[in-house]
């Protein structure tokens, strides 16, 4: 699907460069900005080091990582950055006030047509555009890490977005190759992340209750669920499994689920004792770096094979 937005980034960390860099491997251009000389450094070697990844795994060649690296631009001038764009999408951190005085500086820049999209993961698309003259252009495209190779984006409708905002944004995604999701209503956590929550919750409780160990909970997920839900969501699971049979589980089961509002204990002492997973050494897993290496190389080589997957098919479609 062919794009006519002018895009920028406006945020270089994780998220932030790796949009770009999808974005320019669908041949967009795009601008990116970053706080300053430093952050745009890391951003830079971000971008490389996935590039390379994709080039090891035969995802490209060279010749196409050159061209990708040459469609992102970077600037540490955030009205140089959205200069002249159409479709702006915010990468900055998760904090609903930063994210409203920034999407103020945001509507002041740019021309009353241009899209301002927050990437956000679970706060309000209505919250987010309170201080904006113009809430109707405002738009939740919320990329799920690591958003070069994830390819589900949830478009979520604050109250006041329009239709317009909202088909431009789809388009857009569309023509990055994700596969675009619309939330029709402005909902924290949006669709993925509440349904990932909900499960995590129920692993929480099974944990605390001492039904199954940590690592168990774990596989069971990734060796059940993990695999099927990969090809069929969860209704399509219920229709293949028969919906009286999954009628006559729901009645018993449901009762029985964990419907907690507050924070675990075990997950509330971790956080409290300052262990916040990989980036401390120590969460519910001791994370020694060979380990982090090691969870990391998984996990790309997995999302990889689905992406060659997604192109194989889409490819077919094309013939």
């Amino acid at each position: 699907m062919s794009n006519k937005e002018k895009l920028s980034i406006a945020g270089s960390g994780i998220m932030g460069h790796s949009i770009a860099l999808t974005a320019a491997w669908a041949g967009i251009d795009v601008k990116v900005w970053g706080t300053d000389e430093e952050d745009i450094k890391r951003a830079k070697s971000g971008v490389e080091t996935k590039l390379n990844g994709l080039v090891s795994y035969d995802v490209f060649d060279e010749k196409e990582k050159e061209r990708i690296t040459n469609a992102i631009t970077y600037t540490d001038s955030l009205e140089e950055c959205v200069y002249n764009a159409t479709f702006v999408i915010e990468a900055v951190p998760e904090d609903l006030e930063l994210k409203q005085n920034f999407f103020k500086q945001l509507d002041e820049m740019c021309p009353e047509d241009t899209i301002l999209a927050s990437n956000t993961s679970g706060l309000s698309a209505t919250e987010i555009a309170t201080l904006t003259s113009k809430p109707e252009r405002t738009v939740i495209t919320h990329f799920w890490l690591p958003a070069h190779l994830m390819p589900l984006v949830e478009v979520v409708r604050g109250n006041y977005t329009s239709d317009e905002t909202i088909d431009r944004a789809l388009t857009l995604l569309e023509s990055m190759n994700k596969k675009p999701v619309f939330v029709k209503k402005d909902v924290l956590g949006q669709v993925g992340n509440r349904l990932q929550y909900a499960i995590f919750r129920e692993a929480q409780y099974l944990l605390e209750n001492d039904i199954a160990s940590m690592e168990d909970i774990d596989a069971a997920i990734q060796y059940s669920l993990g695999r099927r839900f990969g090809v069929t969501g969860p209704f399509m699971t219920m229709d293949m499994g028969g919906l009286n049979t999954n009628a006559s589980i729901t009645s018993y089961l449901f009762e029985d689920l964990s419907d907690r509002k507050e924070i675990f204990p075990a997950m509330k002492e971790l956080v409290d004792n300052g262990h916040y997973g990989p980036k401390t050494g120590k969460g519910y897993y001791e994370w020694t770096t060979e380990y982090i290496n090691q969870k990391e190389y998984e996990r790309e080589e997995e999302l990889i094979k689905w992406l060659k997957k997604d192109m194989n098919e889409a490819n077919a479609v094309k013939k």
